[in-house]
């Protein structure tokens, strides 16, 4: 086997921290071998520059991307971040005036004025994921790089490390910003509106909270962090589903570890609870999108929002509101919140049962395109907040009493218990049992590689 020495350039050891100085390939002899988790494949981990990715060669996922100066890289877009947030929570959001009447909110108002309308479920949804989540997981960023910088990791580095993966589907900035955008246009010719330096900040704060996500280099962190890596069990082979070989890889630090019989089956080096397949994968995706099913008919049937213009009430419906849009001329608003609102949700109820119903048959459409839809599937989800939002933001900005106000209706509280459920749905899938079955026409391209590794 051929043997590769890379030497570390003396400018970067001079001035990059330790953990800086050459990534995990350079400090090891040993190849490093990754098991898929979206299809179980096992393959090795080539060297990589700054700037490369490392994908699966069965399903084309990612395994690992490298970016220079990771910590210090995160480190500095986290410290940013936190401080567009504060002065985003500290300032005027949105304020708008129609007949003499004005009102002025700030971005907390747009949870806490809920609570007023009896909708504390939805205030703390609402709440929970443009604020106080992205906060704990910034504050989480810059405790895990400050100390390996220090080449010295604080306590409790390892919980805090296995967290930050669970966070970030929760974390919803960007799509609230969307929301915010929709309630501008819905008011715009009904009532003078203003945007404050909160609003300007929470936009650059979505934007380096995103960057901020795609900055962290988990395989590099969780290498750091261990000063090593210990090596796969003796035999692993790659071109090789991991299952095959009783072998499975970890969801939160990437290692291979042999499965055992025990229960309780945890990483040799994160310690997170390990599963060949994710128990009951099946079964709790048909329960959440069942649950999600039943609770669309009520979002759909009742108002998500009462509207009160000179002393008359009326209601609105998700498909009322869409209709609405597009006679009063605002066709790609309705556009937006018909995608977000009405087709995603039925998409992925429907794609998530189909997958759930063909995943252990033969079928025309192949692997790859079953793992495709998932991933879409996956993605797409989140973006169905963008109504809760709205209704949000516009209960708390137009509360001028008889002379216009907006309450929120029962149906919000519906439509955001069917977006979290169908993300829990496509949480609970296995996406590996796609591949749990008879290899592609093309599986000898990956047969033919096979053999053992010095893992």
């Amino acid at each position: 086997m051929i043997r590769y020495r890379f030497l570390p350039r003396p400018a970067l050891i001079a001035r990059a921290p330790h953990v800086d100085r050459s990534p995990p390939e350079h400090r090891t002899q040993r190849r490093r071998l990754r098991a898929c988790h979206e299809c179980d494949w096992v393959s090795a981990l080539p060297p990589l520059s700054p700037g490369e990715k490392a994908s699966c060669p069965r399903c084309e996922c990612t395994l690992v991307r490298r970016h220079p100066y990771p910590a210090q890289r995160s480190m500095a877009l986290a410290i940013a971040a936190f401080v567009t947030l504060l002065v985003a929570t500290s300032f005027r959001f949105i304020s708008f005036s129609v007949s003499g009447v004005s009102n002025r909110i700030e971005l907390p108002q747009t949870a806490t004025a809920l609570f007023e309308f009896h909708q504390p479920v939805v205030a703390l949804v609402v709440i929970m994921t443009i604020v106080i989540l992205p906060a704990c997981y910034l504050l989480a960023v810059m405790w895990l790089q400050w100390g390996l910088m220090r080449h010295h990791p604080l306590p409790f580095s390892r919980d805090i490390a296995r967290a930050l993966a669970r966070l970030t589907p929760w974390m919803m900035a960007d799509v609230f910003i969307i929301g915010a955008l929709v309630s501008l246009i819905k008011i715009a010719g009904l009532a003078e509106v203003s945007l404050g330096l909160s609003f300007w900040a929470f936009c650059i704060f979505a934007f380096l909270l995103l960057l901020t996500t795609q900055s962290l280099d988990a395989d590099w962190m969780w290498f750091s962090l261990d000063g090593g890596e210990p090596l796969a069990p003796e035999g692993t082979k790659t071109a090789a589903a991991a299952a095959g070989q009783q072998l499975t890889g970890c969801h939160t630090c990437g290692l291979i570890n042999a499965v055992g019989s025990g229960a309780d089956m945890r990483c040799r080096r994160c310690h997170e609870r390990l599963h060949s397949r994710h128990p009951y994968s099946l079964q709790r995706t048909w329960a959440f999108l069942v649950a999600a099913a039943v609770m669309y008919i009520p979002a759909n049937l009742y108002p998500i929002m009462n509207v009160t213009s000179l002393g008359k009430t009326s209601s609105s419906t998700i498909i009322g509101g869409v209709v609405e849009l597009y006679q009063t001329g605002s066709w790609p608003v309705a556009i937006v919140i018909f995608i977000a609102s009405v087709m995603v949700p039925v998409g992925k109820l429907f794609a998530l049962s189909w997958l759930c119903i063909v995943v252990k048959r033969r079928h025309r459409l192949n692997t790859r395109s079953r793992i495709l839809l998932y991933r879409i599937t996956e993605f797409i989800g989140r973006w169905s907040m963008v109504d809760v939002f709205v209704v949000s933001i516009l209960v708390a900005l137009i509360r001028a009493g008889a002379l216009m106000s907006i309450s929120p209706g029962p149906a919000e509280l519906a439509f955001g218990a069917v977006v979290v459920l169908t993300m829990l749905a496509a949480m609970s899938f296995d996406p590996r049992l796609i591949w749990d079955r008879p290899l592609p026409r093309d599986a000898a391209s990956y047969t033919a590689t096979r053999g053992n590794t010095d893992g």
